[in-house]
């Protein structure tokens, strides 16, 4: 074969491969693209490959990674960001580490074991078991396990009231784990009450167990309950099983249970309360084996999956667990084991605050291409989609974090014990302990006043963002949670409330005359304006609602618009409605999506509303916008009527904001405050204490970089003034 993976011209790729046999590819064996983009991120382990002379291709670069003889074994090959320890930034890095070897080695065995041959299987049902949903079939099943190694579990409902324990040999199949269900009822006695933890099932330690294709049901008043607890051995198999309760599960009709109220905060029955079970999935006591194919989304459960008090080796593919209120999967106390492909997701209801991934008191981890993700309704903000604490040798592989909503995790990882961050939400390699943690790198930056350093102004707010500041270069800003608009007062030193009525305000822009622009989330298109110093029982004090204009050429004036977006492809779409300033100096343009209120998943997703901050961008001049998904920041050119024109990649890192002084350099908030030249060359980085999120020049000679945190509001002198 000519090649053996490929990635597309201008693709990135999250590709983790171990334990593979490559064998008589002409080459290049993979082919690597989008090279230079955090969102690359490729790692392969323990590949035996046999005439493979050419191994990897950097497709931009052209760079070759040859193999070292025509038998040999790569213990690992990595291309993408790769992070020393918490709190260093890392690199974008190749690594090869192979050596030639006389004979391969032989294959292994499947990891995801065979099923018993089919003349084995004990149809439950014929046992005389009833699965209809009403009846109480524990006795019935517990008999069937005790006398049969292999059961067969048609679809159906089957009423369980106390635990089932497996033997250890005990293999249970099912064909589909949505309707193939063993159920708790709500309210089943032996669940009840404040006490020790009563499984649904349990099987035996170092057990040789299978159990595959079925759903469990805890229901959601069972406070004792487990879904299933694990101890079987290092050969044991949990294969395509569903934790039902909560988001996707169906009532015995058919029909889709709804998981909320009216007000998205807790189960529609007040008695079914979130976070009031034990872990769904449980594998404690030395338990250990393959999970594969797991879905454990119950709102009910302390977690989705919790490992603890195990050596055991253990290994997780493709397990989604989400909607939990505290944590997605918890080890504690673990070794030797790997979490492939895991998914997280949290909800703005129940997910506010839970932690994703906890790793605590445990040694020789791997997680390889985990996703963690927050729903696009999310507004709380949250510190990690990892944390780790009093834990060695742990080992991150393709890490990517994400949300289109504006409260994206803070850090991908929280090393608790080293008090170190992981800013990067998108990285290739990271080990921990690794190297020590980075001091801030304030002083080395070439863009900072003489002895200036990070200041924090004022703290605790919900979430800050929408910056603008007037003639004078006072700062203003929005806390959209509280529907508040602020003004930085450096007489007073504190955050003084311009307006806190319930206009829903979002971002801010300044005309020329003094006139402070509102995009507002209420309603449909709403932008407004008021005289910010004007005396509040003034007629100059009062609200000017703007009304939409056609787009057109507008010379002299500056349109506004937005410098992120989630994803930039539709940036350079003309926007076909304008708002303009009462002094006619700016207009901002908008999309249909703004003027019609339009919402995806609940949310309104306009540009000019999802954006972290919108400024001026003056035709003849380069504007920038950063690119939050794709990891990219993009240099242009703005018409007078607005629109935006000959994009050029600027930098592949992308960020909440990003701003230019008047000596040309450029500000990302990407993690930390990265800093570039105009010719596109890192120059520095401005380390602060929480994530940036939006930037602004202020002051009266414009030479404050303002830096807003989701709570936190900073500042630093620079060299040049904002542009």
């Amino acid at each position: 074969m000519p090649k053996a993976i490929d990635i597309d011209p201008n693709y990135y790729e999250e590709l983790w491969v171990k334990n593979t046999r490559f064998e008589n590819i002409s080459g290049p064996a993979i082919t690597i693209s989008n090279e230079n983009n955090p969102r690359t991120e490729i790692n392969l382990e323990n590949i035996a490959c046999h005439h493979v002379p050419l191994f990897a291709l950097l497709r931009g670069s052209g760079q070759k990674t040859a193999g070292p003889a025509e038998d040999y074994v790569v213990k690992s090959y990595s291309h993408g960001l790769t992070i020393p320890a918490p709190g260093i930034g890392g690199e974008i890095r190749t690594a090869f580490e192979a050596h030639p070897v006389r004979a391969l080695p032989l294959d292994s065995n499947n990891i995801i074991r065979d099923l018993p041959p089919f003349a084995t299987w004990v149809n439950l049902c014929s046992l005389g078991i009833k699965g209809d949903g009403v009846s109480d079939d524990t006795a019935a099943i517990q008999k069937a396990i005790d006398e049969h190694r292999v059961l067969y579990i048609p679809e159906g409902r089957y009423i369980v009231s106390n635990t089932l324990h497996l033997k250890p040999d005990t293999v249970l199949i099912g064909l589909h784990p949505s309707m193939t269900q063993l159920d708790i009822l709500d309210g089943t006695a032996a669940f009840q009450g404040p006490g020790a933890p009563v499984p649904l099932i349990e099987t035996p330690k170092g057990g040789h167990n299978i159990v595959t294709g079925i759903g469990l049901y805890t229901n959601g008043i069972n406070d004792r309950a487990v879904g299933a607890l694990w101890q079987s051995g290092a050969d044991s198999l949990m294969d395509d099983v569903r934790f039902l309760g909560g988001h996707g599960t169906n009532a015995a009709d058919g029909t889709r249970i709804d998981p909320y109220n009216n007000t998205h905060t807790a189960d529609p029955d007040i008695h079914r309360r979130w976070d009031a079970q034990y872990p769904s999935l449980w594998v404690t006591n030395g338990g250990g084996g393959t999970f594969a194919d797991i879905w454990t989304p119950s709102t009910f459960a302390q977690a989705g999956l919790y490992v603890s008090n195990t050596t055991t080796p253990g290994r997780v593919y493709e397990l989604s667990s989400e909607h939990h209120v505290r944590t997605e999967v918890k080890l504690d106390r673990v070794e030797n084991w790997e979490i492939i492909a895991l998914q997280t997701e949290e909800e703005r209801g129940e997910g506010g605050f839970a932690l994703p991934l906890e790793i605590s008191r445990s040694r020789n981890i791997t997680v390889a291409n985990y996703h963690g993700y927050r729903v696009i309704s999310s507004h709380q903000p949250f510190c990690c989609a990892i944390k780790i604490s009093e834990s060695s040798n742990i080992r991150i592989r393709n890490m990517h974090t994400d949300s289109n909503s504006k409260v994206a995790f803070d850090n991908s990882l929280v090393d608790t014990t080293t008090y170190a961050e992981v800013r990067p939400r998108e990285f290739a390699t990271l080990d921990i302990p690794g190297g020590t943690a980075a001091q801030p790198q304030n002083a080395a930056s070439a863009v900072l006043a003489p002895g200036a350093h990070v200041e924090r102004l004022a703290t605790g707010f919900f979430n800050i963002s929408g910056a603008a500041t007037d003639a004078d270069g006072r700062l203003y800003f929005v806390d959209a949670h509280w529907q508040r608009i602020y003004r930085w007062s450096p007489e007073t030193r504190e955050a003084v409330i311009v307006r806190d009525t319930p206009l829903e305000p979002v971002n801010l822009a300044f005309d020329k005359a003094g006139d402070l622009l509102v995009v507002s989330y209420a309603g449909k298109g709403t932008v407004y304006s008021f005289r910010p110093d004007a005396p509040p029982d003034s007629s100059d004090a009062q609200l000017t609602m703007l009304s939409s204009q056609p787009s057109a050429p507008r010379p002299g004036m500056a349109p506004v618009r937005a410098v992120d977006a989630w994803e930039s492809n539709d940036i350079a779409t003309p926007r076909p409605y304008q708002f303009i300033s009462p002094d006619r100096s700016i207009f901002i343009p908008a999309a249909e999506d703004f003027i019609q209120g339009t919402l995806s998943w609940g949310t309104k997703m306009a540009d000019i509303l999802h954006a972290f901050g919108i400024a001026k961008a003056i035709p003849g001049q380069p504007f920038y916008v950063s690119d939050e998904a794709q990891e990219k920041t993009w240099k242009e050119n703005v018409t007078d009527s607005g629109t935006i024109t000959d994009m050029q990649l600027f930098a592949d890192a992308g960020g909440e904001s990003v701003i230019q002084d008047q000596a040309g350099n450029v500000y990302l908030a990407a993690g930390q405050v990265q800093v570039y030249s105009p010719d596109e060359k890192t120059i520095g980085r401005i380390d602060v204490p929480e994530r940036p999120i939006d930037l602004v020049f202020g002051g009266p000679d414009h030479r404050t970089l303002f830096i807003l945190t989701h709570a936190s509001l900073y500042a630093v002198r620079t060299k040049a003034p904002g542009r």
